[in-house]
């Protein structure tokens, strides 16, 4: 083996690229690990998952950097990839094949921009796992229109698909890799028993898979301008009047309309002094408020007599 590289692992938080995180740990060091976290508008509804993330790194010793592309320039680049996806949308809105190309290609830029710059990008994706962006010919199409022919290390498939540089030059050792291939988790989690790491349960990922959620998308996917707010508050509660009221479900997400509120300065909130849900309204306006209140009363388990306006 030749003197040892660092390796950007772009990591979802799943069990695949938490066991990514290990392997190659194991060859090149924790301290060349560098673990890259898309933080994506439709990739999940709360910060919960993102904060699990940062807190395996955190007990892993491994460095975390986070690319946020839930405003200004990268959430304008990624929108007009989902509107107007060149390999089209999935059974829902989701263009995983357009949005794995956008990830890698911005993981290319960041490795290129270390010093020294980093040569292995590796990734928890398994051959045939996904049945649109993981078979074969879409795992060939996403590392060449990203630029990274050659460079794209997936090591729980590894013994699958070609060499890459890093195996073929000994930074890597490619008997140390794996062969996995399919939709079933056995071997994952042989193996994440064999490391002794916690993994969080399937599901709950990109939003754009789900259709009730994609219904409230297309609308908004219409406007010429969409804000970082709506995206936000699509994620949250009960619809009304094209969104222009939107009601929390549950204590967190009441918590969460008015987290929303307060980021973004934006809105006012009416606020039950019985317990229920909690409204956000885009705009004050009367006729608005008086619509809100009547939900609020309508969805609440108990007898609502006073509800606040808080701007």
């Amino acid at each position: 083996m030749k003197s040892k590289s660092k390796a950007l692992v772009l990591f979802s938080g799943g069990l695949d690229s938490r066991l990514v995180i290990k392997l190659l740990s194991e060859q090149l060091g924790k301290e060349n690990i560098i673990a890259l976290i898309f933080k994506l508008p439709f990739g999940s509804r709360y910060e919960k998952n993102l904060d699990e993330s940062l807190e395996f790194c955190k007990k892993q010793g491994i460095q975390a950097e986070i690319i946020d592309c839930t405003s200004g320039k990268l959430l304008k680049e990624y929108l007009k990839i989902i509107k107007d996806p060149l390999y089209g949308h999935g059974a829902c809105l989701n263009a995983c094949i357009d949005c794995k190309i956008f990830i890698f290609k911005k993981a290319k830029e960041y490795a290129g921009k270390q010093k020294p710059k980093i040569q292995i990008i590796a990734t928890g994706e398994v051959l045939g796992q996904r049945p649109m962006s993981q078979h074969r010919k879409a795992l060939d199409i996403i590392e060449q229109e990203a630029g990274l022919q050659g460079r794209l290390l997936r090591p729980l498939s590894a013994k699958l698909l070609p060499e890459t540089l890093a195996e073929k030059s000994s930074l890597i050792d490619r008997s140390r890799l794996f062969d996995i291939q399919g939709r079933g988790r056995k071997r994952q989690i042989e193996l994440a028993e064999k490391y002794q790491i916690d993994f969080p349960s399937p599901g709950g990922g990109c939003l754009l898979c789900e259709p009730e959620f994609c219904q409230k998308v297309k609308p908004l996917l219409e406007q010429e301008k969409i804000k970082e707010i709506d995206i936000q508050l699509l994620k949250v509660g009960r619809h009304f009047q094209d969104s222009n009221i939107v009601l929390g479900k549950n204590e967190r997400e009441n918590t969460e309309l008015e987290k929303i509120k307060n980021k973004f300065n934006q809105g006012i909130l009416l606020v039950p002094e019985q317990p229920g849900p909690t409204a956000f309204l885009k705009k004050k306006d009367k006729k608005l408020i008086g619509q809100a209140k009547e939900l609020i009363k309508k969805y609440s388990k108990h007898e609502i007599k006073e509800i606040k306006e808080v701007d």
